[in-house]
């Protein structure tokens, strides 16, 4: 069993990824009139970004992106950076202060958004060369923090509401269970990423579990929550 899933650990990921993407294009007219949409489009952006991240298995001789090896594209770090540890951040900014009522909340997410852009990218630049080998566990961490921000503002204002009752019907609700549950289970293992570059193969296999086991339970409560829930269109129309 553990062989298959480290063996498998990119087909798996990729597939609940796919899935919860096909599933919200297959369940997009459901959701067209509330901010979900977005979060739609989001899960066909990961896909994407997923697939395209997947060229680094193609470097190898005689392989399509040969010419790309033994340069600093030949690891993705940079792209995964890029479109997830900014990307997302960025992504789920825009949507709480779609779903948040919140004005002050609404206004603390925003700089704190705009804070973080402009410190990755004055990071990245001061760190060009390390950008192409490895992550940032500042910039990850930093993520995190706004995504515990978004996520327990929503929860305040869902507890200062009327929706207590409700909560188990609302998309938001399972978006935010999900990512703060993924954020807080990945933020800690930034700061011993350092063991794989000893080759530590038991602490890498850990790693893969964990991140498997994440991401697996993210996307089929993503999955479920598109399937299960029904959109509040009072609450959460498209501002």
């Amino acid at each position: 069993m553990e062989e298959f899933l480290i063996k498998n650990y990119t087909i798996i990921t990729h597939s609940v990824e796919i899935l919860s993407a096909l599933t919200g294009l297959l369940l997009y007219r459901k959701y067209k009139l509330i901010a979900a949409k977005f979060f739609i489009w989001f899960l066909v952006y990961l896909s994407l970004c997923d697939f395209i991240g997947g060229y680094v298995n193609y470097i190898a001789d005689n392989d399509i992106f040969s010419y790309l090896k033994d340069t600093v594209f030949s690891r993705n770090f940079w792209w995964t950076t890029l479109y997830w540890k900014i990307g997302a951040i960025l992504f789920f900014v825009f949507y709480y202060n779609k779903i948040l009522k919140t004005e002050v909340f609404k206004i603390v997410i925003k700089y704190c958004c705009y804070l973080f852009l402009v410190f990755s990218i004055i990071y990245i630049i001061f760190n060009w060369n390390d950008y192409f080998i490895r992550f940032f566990p500042i910039i990850s961490v930093l993520g995190a923090i706004i995504i515990f921000i978004c996520t327990v503002f929503y929860f305040v204002e869902m507890l200062q509401s009327d929706r207590t009752l409700t909560f188990y019907k609302s998309i938001d609700f399972y978006i935010s269970v999900a990512i703060f549950i993924w954020w807080l289970i990945i933020t800690p293992i930034v700061f011993y990423d350092i063991y794989g570059e000893y080759r530590d193969i038991n602490y890498i296999h850990l790693r893969r579990y964990i991140y498997l086991s994440a991401n697996v339970i993210m996307y089929l409560t993503f999955t479920f929550a598109l399937i299960f829930c029904k959109p509040d269109n009072e609450i959460n129309m498209i501002n």
